[in-house]
């Protein structure tokens, strides 16, 4: 076998183990963005922990293929890039930003969320949600919420017989 061959073998294993690895990956279409856009967007998947790559289609193919999803198969012609994130919703909303701010420049392809297949629209339901971080803040502030008021209801009952207590005592003093 050629070395080629056990380079390109190599790039495919890599690819499987980030797919694995990744909680979401989206197929991203782009077409004539300059340098400093380029650089401005990926700037921004670093930012958000996002790996970004430029790979062959045939090799992103290929590693979906060895994992037994062949749904992506028409998506991986044309220029692809892919961005492998580590939650569900991350790599999606900066796609999703991207295709309002390079107008034309960048397109969704595709995604790979949950062992499955999302399309266009998904990918752009899942930009809209919020990260999981910011859930779990929502649930445990509305979980905290009645504890709260309970301890505030607790509190006003000392309060109140202190200021009757300084009501009374003040009267006394006169």
């Amino acid at each position: 076998m050629s070395a080629n061959q056990e380079a390109k073998k190599l790039v495919v294993e890599e690819i499987k183990e980030k797919i694995q690895n990744s909680k979401s990956v989206v197929l991203v279409k782009f077409n004539g963005l300059t340098v400093a856009e380029d650089t401005e967007l990926r700037n921004e998947f670093r930012k958000q922990n996002v790996e970004y790559k430029v790979l062959k289609n045939t090799l992103v193919r290929r590693a979906f293929n060895d994992l037994g999803v062949t749904a992506f198969d028409e998506d991986l012609n044309g220029p692809t890039s892919v961005a492998f994130g580590l939650d569900e919703t991350g790599a999606s909303k900066i796609i999703v930003d991207a295709v309002k701010k390079y107008d034309g420049k960048v397109a969704v392809k595709s995604a790979y969320v949950d062992g499955g297949r999302v399309d266009e629209n998904g990918v752009k339901a899942l930009a809209s949600m919020p990260s999981k971080e910011q859930l779990i803040a929502k649930m445990l502030g509305s979980m905290q919420a009645p504890i709260a008021n309970f301890v505030g209801v607790l509190s006003a009952i000392p309060r109140g017989l202190v200021i009757a207590l300084n009501a009374i005592a003040e009267k006394n003093a006169q």
